[in-house]
């Protein structure tokens, strides 16, 4: 006689939390404005502001926006000022950085608002792999608000999880 099969896991009161599924829509883009500068390097004003004048930011619409400068010049603040100035209203999001700044900007605007009472006082694991990318940042925010909420939070999946917090536990209460 055989023994039927019972999936543990699916029956336990184990929660999981994918960060992939709070990942913003929309286009990223960066803007590396070594471009505009003298060799790269030194940023003269007139020169600078015909560049950005020539520039159709209207292909930026609804994108995710990360600014910077790939080289080490120094570029005075209202230089980026004068780029954040032709992005509003056509860019959704404009960040001064890398893309993955941009994706840490943009998963803590989501963090500030979600709702995790689903998950209190039972213990979560927190999806490791995405195929989207989910910035390191995101998954320090996550462990911080669930701490507060779950009963323990893990890292992986369910047959492989390394333990991250549990209430009373890891240096933590």
């Amino acid at each position: 006689m055989r023994e039927e099969i019972i999936n543990r896991v699916a029956n336990s009161k184990l929660k999981n939390f994918d960060l992939e599924d709070y990942y913003v829509a929309g286009p990223r883009t960066e803007i590396d404005i070594s471009q505009w500068l003298m060799e790269g390097l030194v940023l003269m004003e007139t020169r600078f502001r015909e560049s950005v004048k020539n520039t159709d930011f209207t292909v930026y619409k609804n994108h995710h926006v990360a600014l910077n400068c790939s080289t080490d010049a120094i570029v005075p603040p209202w230089a980026w000022m004068l780029l954040q100035s032709q992005l509003t209203g056509i860019a959704e999001t404009v960040v001064l950085g890398t893309l993955e700044d941009l994706e840490t900007h943009l998963y803590r605007n989501v963090m500030a608002h979600i709702d995790l009472s689903s998950y209190k006082d039972l213990p979560v694991i927190v999806k490791g792999c995405s195929k989207k990318p989910v910035p390191v940042a995101a998954y320090l925010m996550i462990t911080e608000k669930l701490q507060g909420i779950a009963s323990s939070v893990m890292y992986g999946e369910a047959c492989s999880s390394v333990p991250v917090y549990k209430k009373g536990r890891y240096g933590a209460s």
